[in-house]
């Protein structure tokens, strides 16, 4: 396998593996819990699932052929409070996801290269990818870090639980060396 094709395929593990972070961690939560806003400045989990989605739909619609920051985009209006419902909120994120998982399903590794622009601004496709791969991840964090605050002692962790190290090492120690995604594990541990 080329390294374009290792890229591309890492690409979506990687997102795969966020998205259900993310997933799990919206699961938790009570629907009202979703619109939570501690204060003016912070956004609820819904505001950042609207954002996230009118990010992706804008970048990854005809990702090689038009600007990522598309005309009919309202980014402002990703972050007004007007999504009322848990089903509505997750018919959003899917979208969004679908069509960013569409667009990479679709690019060629030889297409890597080619430039793209966003708000006029030419990169890579490469560049854009790895610009998404730092700003998804940034968001979700957002959303697990708020749930956790939210559920308190109830939360459920996601990665290795606190003081838990140690044995989440010694099983990984006990295994033979393997060639693989570290996703590949994480993934079935969520599901």
């Amino acid at each position: 396998m080329e390294i374009n094709d290792i890229y591309l395929v890492s690409v979506k593990k990687q997102m795969l593996y966020y998205k259900t972070i993310a997933e799990k961690a919206i699961e938790q939560l009570e629907e009202e819990q979703l619109f939570v806003s501690v204060n003016e400045d912070t956004n609820s989990i819904a505001t950042i699932i609207k954002h996230m989605a009118g990010n992706m739909l804008s970048r990854w619609t005809d990702f090689l052929t038009t600007d990522g920051e598309k005309e009919w985009r309202n980014r402002d209006g990703e972050f007004e409070n007007t999504v009322n419902s848990k089903e509505k909120l997750l018919k959003i994120w899917n979208t969004g996801w679908e069509c960013f998982f569409k667009a990479i399903e679709e690019l060629k590794p030889g297409q890597l290269s080619q430039i793209i622009y966003i708000r006029n601004e030419g990169q890579t496709a490469l560049d854009a990818i790895n610009r998404q791969l730092a700003h998804y991840p940034y968001h979700i964090g957002q959303i697990v870090f708020y749930a956790k605050m939210l559920k308190k002692e109830e939360w459920t962790s996601l990665s290795i639980p606190k003081n838990k190290s140690n044995s989440y090492n010694a099983e990984k120690f006990a295994q033979e060396k393997s060639n693989k995604h570290f996703t590949d594990d994480e993934l079935k541990k969520l599901q």
